[in-house]
């Protein structure tokens, strides 16, 4: 009800919850949630009720609390559950959401020393907060604006070792000066990137589809496996990589990414010991970014002289490399090229005859396009990747409305939620693409793990 705007309904139903399963655990979020729907005097009433009855929302209630005391005027009281809350739920997702909004704004006001410290605070206490990685990146970028060089190379082989496959990773990779372009020379690079010689064995299984699947007899691999995965409505994790990669094998590319990739949401203690071995392994890597199409890829992104592993990235974020799907408002294929789209650029290259569910089309048009963006602003793929998403007229307004002299505020400072999101997605898979497959950098990371295991505590 409260998503769908009925607010009124929505509340009454969360206190019908409160009043009939008073000490349920759901009860401790339906109080918070209530919380948001009330007079911020009785609010604070709520939020203490989940703070002294239900401890595992107690880190949540204390941060709303600080923001209704602020609004109430009771900076001493909002300051003091502050402190509250990064004491006694100090490693709490919460307390890292606290640390990283104040330190966002002591480097607002122009004190980076603070903000390096309140950055390194989370890092240090709440390391698995989805902010982590975020934050571990400005703390190397913090510490090198206040001269602390060895503290921002400290943090950014951080970064990458605890952060390996996120943005940020990328974004210190650059900073350590490794060989994978930053946002105004990844259009230009061309790197190696090497498949392994043979596929992985699937985990799950019988012998009988290990081989098939290994021998790239992927439709005769798919059918036994309908046969032989009965778990199917509570899977295990090698049950559910299997098939995932069964998926990828006969181009099922959408459902097969998100049977490997969903694999993250497991919270039992078991499965989540054996998800986290599994991603120590290369084959979890490289089935969850994958080359279908690689050879039309390569073509057309040679042709319009832009890095492949940009281009694979991309459509890795538009279709995950489904070429007949289309976006509610149309955008269709491989890079989503929108059919109005579609037919200017055809236009502009002579192009009489194409289909937008043509794999060789629809790259053909799509790779012309990222190179008309990246035309657009002097091959900044920042901000081609964020027009070929939220248009170029978007992209120009933000370039007026907020200071480009630092790349890494300007993308947070993105207005659309979709694009900023989009435009580190589509980097962080191309920096995945690197990590995975080309030798020097992965040579790199080895290197990096190597190194920061000798320096720790026996």
């Amino acid at each position: 009800m409260w998503l769908d705007g009925k607010i009124p309904e929505s509340r009454i139903a969360y206190q019908e919850l409160v009043r009939d399963f008073p000490d349920s655990e759901d009860t401790g979020l339906g109080l918070i949630r209530l919380s948001r729907l009330v007079d911020p005097k009785e609010a604070v009433g709520l939020l203490d009720r989940v703070i002294s009855t239900f401890p595992n929302h107690a880190a949540e209630a204390l941060l709303d609390k600080s923001k209704l005391l602020d609004q109430l005027g009771s900076a001493q009281s909002a300051s003091d559950t502050r402190k509250l809350l990064l004491t006694k739920y100090n490693n709490s997702d919460k307390a890292g959401e606290l640390r990283w909004t104040i330190s966002q704004q002591f480097a607002k006001g122009g004190d980076v020393n603070s903000a390096w410290q309140w950055a390194r605070e989370l890092t240090t206490h709440n390391p698995d907060s989805e902010l982590a990685p975020e934050a571990a990146f400005w703390v190397g970028k913090w510490a090198k604006q206040i001269g602390r060089e060895a503290d921002a190379k400290t943090a950014f082989e951080y970064t990458i070792l605890h952060y390996p496959e996120s943005y940020f990773a990328w974004r210190s990779a650059v900073f350590l000066g490794w060989p994978v372009g930053d946002f105004t020379t990844v259009r230009d690079l061309s790197p190696n990137l090497v498949r392994p010689p043979q596929r992985p064995e699937p985990p799950a299984g019988s012998p009988a589809l290990k081989e098939l699947y290994q021998l790239g007899q992927d439709r005769d691999a798919w059918t036994l496996w309908q046969i032989e995965f009965t778990n199917r409505v509570e899977p295990t994790i090698s049950e559910q990589f299997t098939d995932g990669l069964m998926r990828l094998g006969v181009g099922d590319n959408l459902d097969g990414l998100w049977m490997i990739g969903s694999l993250r949401q497991r919270e039992k203690p078991d499965e989540r010991t054996q998800y986290l071995a599994l991603r120590q392994q290369p084959t979890y890597w490289q089935a969850l970014y994958p080359f279908p199409y690689l050879e039309t890829i390569v073509k057309w992104s040679q042709q319009r002289k832009l890095n492949p592993g940009l281009v694979t990235a991309l459509i890795r974020q538009e279709s995950r490399f489904m070429p007949k799907i289309k976006s509610a408002v149309g955008a269709t294929g491989l890079m989503q090229v929108m059919p109005e789209t579609g037919s200017w650029i055809a236009e502009q290259i002579n192009l009489k005859k194409y289909s937008l569910e043509d794999v060789n089309d629809n790259v053909k048009l799509g790779t012309w396009y990222l190179d008309h963006t990246h035309d657009e602003y002097k091959n900044n793929s920042l901000l081609a990747v964020a027009s070929y998403n939220a248009g170029p007229n978007a992209v120009g307004d933000w370039l007026k409305r907020f200071s480009f002299n630092d790349p890494d505020d300007f993308v947070n400072k993105i207005p659309f939620p979709e694009t900023q999101g989009y435009v580190k997605s589509v980097l962080e898979n191309y920096w995945n693409y690197l990590r995975i497959y080309n030798p020097e950098v992965s040579q790199l990371m080895t290197q990096n793990y190597e190194a920061a295991h000798k320096k720790a505590p026996k």
